[in-house]
């Protein structure tokens, strides 16, 4: 938890109360707690579109090579249907 032990922990919640005082130590304490998750949650939606986005721009890559493996098969395939060249002897029986 960020490196503070129990005895800083207690340090800071007695500085906390002298400072603010009892009754709107509970109200400050509520509020830091919202705005800490509002944050996270903040924080994760930042995230989830940055990884949203990622992935969005790795397909069209993916999908460019399959393309280009595409074409290479489709090349061989017309080279090997391709008719023999006419300087070679061929043998009929």
């Amino acid at each position: 938890m960020f490196g503070i032990g129990m005895q800083e922990l207690i340090i800071i919640a007695v500085i906390a109360l002298l400072i603010v005082g009892p009754k709107k130590l509970p109200d400050l304490a509520k509020t830091l707690g919202k705005g800490f998750s509002e944050f996270r949650r903040a924080a994760d939606g930042i995230s989830d579109d940055l990884k949203q986005t990622m992935q969005e721009d790795e397909k069209p890559k993916e999908d460019d090579s399959q393309g280009a493996l595409l074409t290479k098969e489709e090349e061989r395939d017309t080279e090997k249907t391709k008719p023999a060249s006419t300087g070679e002897a061929t043998n009929k029986p």
